[in-house]
C-alpha cells in the first residue's frame, strides 16, 4: 500500500496545515514508542527488552519548529518517554546524538531546502539511520487510524530535558572524522542559509584554524533558505570574489547537504564532489567495493568518468535514504546526490554538509591541489532540469499526453541521452530531466514534455 504521509524524506507539508499540524505531531509522539518499542522487543527476542524510553528532538530555525516540538514532546511524555531537546542543530547532529546519547529514536523538525512556510518531521532509529519503509508504514497506519491510540492512561509520565552542549558534541564529532586536518591560511565563505548550522558552522571551521566570513547566520524564523544557501550559491560566489576567499561552503536549511565554490567563484556541482571524493578514496584504498552509490538524477558524465578509472557507479531512486540503504546493504563507503548530499558511511549515518566540506578540504590538503583542479575530473553532459507545479499526482501512465511526449523524446535522443520524469516526494511538483550530448537537443525535448504536463496536470513552470 502506498504511503500517504511519509514521502522520500519523512513527513512534510505546509506548516500549520495538515499534516504539519500539532494534532498529528502529538499522535506521532504517542505512536513512536508503540511501534518502535515493539520492534526493539522483536529484535532482541525477549520479554526483558528495555522499555522505549528516550527520544531526542532537534529542529532548524523555522518559526513553526517550536509548535511541532511541543506537540511531539507532549505525545511522547504521555507515553512515559523522556524527551531530550537539543534545539537548533543540523540534521546530521540529530542522527549522531541519537546514537551516542543512547536514545531509542531521534526526530529532526525541518523541511530542508524548502521555504519557511513548510516544515517536516524526519525520524531516526537508535542507530542514527532513517527509518525503513516498513516501519514508516506501521507508524502511518496508526496515525491514520481513528482508534489505534486508544488505551488506558500511563501513570508514569516522561519528562523533558535540554541538552545544552549538543552543538559542541557535534563539532567534536566532525573534527574527529578528519583527524589532523588544520585550516590555517584558508579564508572560507560559509553560507548557512539562516538555517540550522548558523551557530555550529563557523565555530567548527574556526576551531580548525580557518578564517571564516559568515553569510546567512541571522535567522528570524522566516528567512531560512531565502535567497541564500545551497539553493542560491551565487551570493556566496560574489562575496568570495569580493573578499578574495579560497573556498565557499553553502549549506541548506538543515545542513545535511552542501554546494561548494572554488577560488575562482565557480559553483561545483554535487556530482563533481562525488567524483573527486570517489577518486581520492580509491587512491587511498578506502573506496569499499570500488563503488560509488548515486541516484538516477546524477549526470551521465559521472558514470563515464569513474568507469574509465575502474570505479563502478550504482544508481538508486531519488533521496539520500535510498542511497544509504544501498550502501548499508552492500557495505559501500561513499554515496550521494547531485543536489549536494554526500554520505561518508565510515563516519556518518546520513548526509552531512559540514563534514563533507571538511572531507573535501582534507583531500585538497593531501593532494596539494585546489578545489578547481580536483573538480576537473569529469565532463558533465548538458542537462535541462525543470520543475513544474502540479494540481495532482496521478500515475504518469494514466496521463497519455505525458507518456507520449516522453516516448517521443526518448526516441529522438536514442543512445545519446536520457529522460527522467518524476514527482517530487516533498512538494506538489513534477520534475523533468532531459540529458543529451547537445544542450539544444536537451532543451527541445524537455520543452516538449513540459508542455504536455502543463496542458494536463500542471500550471506555471518554476525554477528548480
Amino acid at each position: 500500500m502506498a504511503k500517504q504521509l511519509f514521502g522520500t524524506d519523512g513527513i512534510r507539508g505546509r506548516a500549520n496545515q495538515y499534516p504539519m499540524i500539532p494534532e498529528l505531531a502529538m499522535r506521532l509522539g504517542r505512536a513512536l514508542p508503540r511501534v518502535m518499542g515493539q520492534l526493539e522487543k522483536e529484535q532482541v527476542d525477549t520479554e526483558q527488552a528495555s522499555r522505549f524510553q528516550r527520544v531526542l528532538i532537534g529542529r532548524d530555525t523555522r518559526a513553526s519548529g517550536e509548535m511541532l516540538e511541543f506537540a511531539l514532546s507532549a505525545g511522547l511524555i504521555s507515553e512515559g518517554v523522556d524527551v531530550y531537546l537539543v534545539g537548533e542543530v543540523p540534521t546530521p547532529a540529530v542522527a549522531y546524538l541519537t546514537r551516542t546519547l543512547g536514545c531509542d529514536a531521534g526526530i529532526m523538525l525541518t523541511a530542508s531546502h524548502n521555504p519557511h512556510t513548510d516544515n517536516g518531521i524526519k525520524v531516526f532509529g537508535a542507530d542514527g539511520y532513517k527509518l525503513d519503509d516498513a516501519t514508516e508504514q506501521q507508524l502511518e497506519d496508526i496515525l491514520l487510524s481513528t482508534d489505534a491510540l486508544e488505551s488506558e492512561s500511563i501513570l508514569e509520565l516522561g519528562k523533558v530535558m535540554s541538552v545544552e552542549d549538543a552543538g559542541a558534541r557535534y563539532i567534536e564529532f566532525a573534527k574527529k572524522a578528519v583527524g589532523s586536518l588544520r585550516l590555517e591560511g584558508l579564508k572560507i565563505i560559509l553560507d548557512c542559509a539562516h538555517g540550522a548550522a548558523y551557530r555550529v558552522g563557523a565555530n567548527l571551521l574556526e576551531e580548525l584554524g580557518a578564517e571564516v566570513i559568515p553569510l546567512g547566520v541571522e535567522p528570524n524564523g522566516v528567512n531560512i533558505n531565502d535567497g541564500l544557501g545551497a539553493m542560491h550559491p551565487e551570493h556566496a560566489a560574489q562575496l568570495l570574489k569580493a573578499e578574495g576567499a579560497d573556498l565557499g561552503v553553502c549549506l541548506d536549511g538543515d545542513a545535511d547537504r552542501l554546494i561548494l565554490i572554488d577560488d575562482g567563484g565557480e559553483v561545483i556541482s554535487g556530482d563533481r564532489v562525488l567524483c573527486l571524493s570517489a577518486l581520492a578514496l580509491s587512491e587511498k584504498g578506502q573506496l569499499k567495493g570500488q563503488t560509488l552509490v548515486a541516484t538516477v538524477m546524477s549526470n551521465l558524465g559521472l558514470k563515464v568518468a569513474l568507469e574509465k578509472r575502474g570505479i563502478q557507479v550504482v544508481s538508486t531512486a531519488v533521496g539520500d535514504r535510498h542511497v544509504i540503504e544501498c550502501m548499508r546493504e552492500h557495505g559501500y563507503s561513499l554515496g550521494g546526490e547531485n543536489s549536494g548530499h554526500v554520505i561518508f558511511s565510515d563516519y556518518a549515518t546520513t548526509g552531512d554538509g559540514l563534514m563533507s566540506a571538511l572531507m573535501v578540504m582534507a583531500m585538497m590538503q593531501e593532494s596539494g591541489k585546489t578545489l578547481h583542479e580536483l573538480a576537473d575530473c569529469m565532463e558533465e553532459f548538458p542537462q535541462e532540469l525543470t520543475a513544474l507545479d502540479v494540481r495532482e499526482k496521478p500515475p504518469l501512465e494514466q496521463v497519455p499526453e505525458i507518456t507520449q511526449a516522453i516516448a517521443t523524446a526518448e526516441q529522438a535522443l536514442g543512445d545519446r541521452g536520457r529522460v527522467l520524469v518524476r514527482y517530487s516526494g516533498t512538494e506538489a511538483k513534477i520534475r523533468v530531466l532531459v540529458e543529451a550530448k547537445e544542450s539544444q537537443m536537451a532543451k527541445q525535448q524537455a520543452d516538449l514534455i513540459c508542455r504536455a504536463v502543463t496542458a494536463t496536470i500542471g500550471s506555471e513552470t518554476v525554477g528548480v
